[in-house]
């Protein structure tokens, strides 16, 4: 096998007014990429624009990371939104996010979905075509995230009709089901925390292409980028522990 590569994202950005999520300062320069809240779960514009100007300073690209209209709910709760609506909203999310970035001279390098909107994509051609082609619309040819190995097949196929070119994402902090879907977070133990254990599966997710699901047993997936998640208490351990493990295995850590 020939020497590796992974990208290193985290979804930050997410702060809304006095409320305060996240550690993106001491976040940022662990990672290659970030994933910034476009005003719909998470965010308003003084906070994106603070977070742009952060991720810039810190030299990591800087992705979009539009969800559902949840303010309250963080962007967990799957709404009944249509596929008109969808394509709608991640217009605007995009485009504002776009905008922001543009102003403070940098470029728009990726869309990451955020929350149930991902996982509703995983599961619901109609609403991954909408998603895909509203990022198709806004922004030709911007590469789409999506899930790694088997669940993020529908993903995939959204994209690949839609003319976009994809990153497949697994996520160290999370658990899986043998489907390759991720364990809802109502489950047992769907939330890693420890660092050395998310750690240990970032490098097996790598090096081996393969990850263990919550129930034991082996799935295969080939990551492009590892996600580690903002408003997880631990995300400043948890991402130094994965660089750490990763670049000691011999993977080289850079965007995408």
């Amino acid at each position: 096998m020939g020497s590796q590569v992974v990208d290193l994202n985290a979804d930050a950005g997410e702060s809304y007014g006095s409320w305060r999520m996240g550690m993106d300062e001491r976040l940022f320069p662990l990672m290659t990429s970030v994933n910034l809240a476009c005003g719909f779960h998470a965010g308003d514009p003084v906070t994106i624009l603070a977070a742009v100007r952060h991720a810039v300073g810190a030299g990591v690209a800087v992705g979009a990371h539009p969800g559902f209209a949840d303010l309250i709910g963080f962007g967990r709760r799957d709404l009944a939104a249509s596929p008109d609506e969808v394509y709608a909203d991640v217009l605007y999310q995009v485009g504002a996010l776009r905008a922001i970035i543009e102003v403070e001279g940098a470029t728009l390098h990726h869309v990451k979905p955020h929350g149930a909107l991902y996982l509703r994509m995983a599961r619901d051609p109609e609403i991954a075509g909408a998603v895909a082609s509203a990022v198709r619309d806004v922004a030709p040819g911007l590469p789409l995230v999506v899930l790694a190995g088997a669940g993020g097949t529908v993903m995939r196929d959204a994209a690949e009709r839609a003319g976009l070119p994809t990153a497949a994402e697994a996520f160290p902090d999370r658990a899986y089901l043998a489907s390759g879907a991720l364990a809802s977070r109502a489950t047992l133990g769907a939330v890693l925390r420890d660092p050395q254990v998310a750690a240990r599966r970032a490098v097996r997710m790598v090096v081996e292409r393969r990850v263990e699901t919550i129930d034991g047993d082996d799935i295969e997936l080939e990551p492009e980028t590892l996600c580690v998640h903002g408003d997880n208490l631990e995300s400043v351990e948890i991402a130094t522990a994965v660089r750490a493990a990763l670049e000691d295995a011999g993977v080289e850590v850079r965007a995408f």
